[in-house]
């Protein structure tokens, strides 16, 4: 029989409900928490739940990309680093930070379906899977932070937080009807499953023209290796590490404006490779607000893309936390 659907809310509201559980029967529970409790058994994530074996298919094509980084560093042109500035900008900060993350996840802002999807594509370029991978396993990192079923928390080590949990465990890449409990909202949604089922196209398509224009620019074939190495390569390994930093440092360096559940702390730092995710203690206190920065100086350039999207009547219903700066509270506290 298969599980009711689940909305966020509900699963919200569902890992909230804390009764005497030991006292009550199955039958006794509410639907919702039924629901709730069988959806976090099938869908386990965190390190005790892992399988405690190596993922040889992720290791391996995370090994390669490293090793082609490395390589980029010998072949340095401008022209390479331009192709490595622009790739970075749409993988990572439109991509991952606007749509993945401040969009898709948290629904902090609304957009027309066309710009939904070109910056959902954008996402998959970062290697770091389809949308209903990347937004369900967040979705459950924040029902579950730095508890048990944390897909990745320092608790359970440094390392992994920020890549064991990666390379190691179950590959859920594919197990779209599993991660839907968690992003139901997606799969019901026939572009976002296409990206999901086929989220390296994108990557495999940017990096052919990146070897296309490199080869016409230098007049030899090399130079389009160049530029695929910096454009492909090192942008994604460097952008997967800004993004792992977000899950492992941002959970142990910084400092907390906000007394949440978490660890969840604001690092200048990681806002600086990321473009703003950095500020994750204000973003865990205030989930759904698409702006992070809450202040002048906490820069916030994935919040300024979305501000220029709004002023070109590409955006609308832009949420913002508001907060008293004397008195600083979660949202809901």
């Amino acid at each position: 029989m298969p599980h009711p659907t689940l909305t966020p809310e509900t699963i919200s509201a569902a890992a909230a409900y804390k009764p005497a559980i030991g006292d009550l029967s199955m039958s006794d529970l509410p639907i919702s928490v039924k629901v709730a409790q069988k959806v976090k058994q099938d869908l386990r994530m965190g390190r005790e739940h892992q399988q405690g074996r190596i993922n040889w298919i992720t290791t391996i094509v995370m090994g390669l990309f490293h090793v082609g980084a490395i390589a980029a560093l010998f072949c340095f042109s401008w022209k390479n680093l331009g192709a490595f500035a622009i790739m970075y900008f749409f993988a990572i900060n439109i991509g991952i930070g606007v749509a993945y993350h401040r969009l898709l996840t948290h629904r902090g802002f609304r957009t027309p379906k066309w710009v939904e999807y070109f910056v959902s594509a954008c996402g998959t370029m970062a290697l770091e899977g389809g949308p209903i991978f990347w937004v369900a396993t967040h979705r459950v990192h924040h029902q579950n932070s730095d508890q048990e079923g944390d897909p990745h928390t320092p608790v359970d080590g440094t390392f992994w937080a920020h890549a064991g949990w990666i390379l190691s465990g179950r590959a859920m890449h594919s197990e779209t009807a599993l991660l839907g409990r968690y992003a139901p909202d997606l799969t019901r949604d026939r572009v976002h499953v296409w990206l999901s089922k086929y989220h390296w196209v994108p990557l495999t398509a940017t990096g052919l023209l990146q070897i296309a224009i490199g080869t016409w620019a230098t007049g030899h074939f090399a130079g389009g290796l160049s530029m695929v190495l910096w454009g492909t390569f090192l942008r994604v390994t460097i952008g997967l590490h800004a993004t792992w930093l977000v899950n492992s440092a941002t959970h142990m360096f910084g400092k907390r404006r906000f007394e949440t559940r978490d660890d969840s702390r604001n690092n200048w730092w990681v806002a600086l490779l990321t473009g703003g995710e950095g500020w994750h203690n204000n973003h865990h206190a205030h989930p759904v607000s698409a702006r992070h920065g809450l202040t002048w100086y906490e820069f916030d350039i994935n919040y300024y893309c979305i501000w220029v999207l709004s002023k070109l009547g590409l955006a609308e219903k832009i949420q913002v936390a508001k907060f008293d700066p004397k008195n600083p509270k979660p949202a809901g506290a």
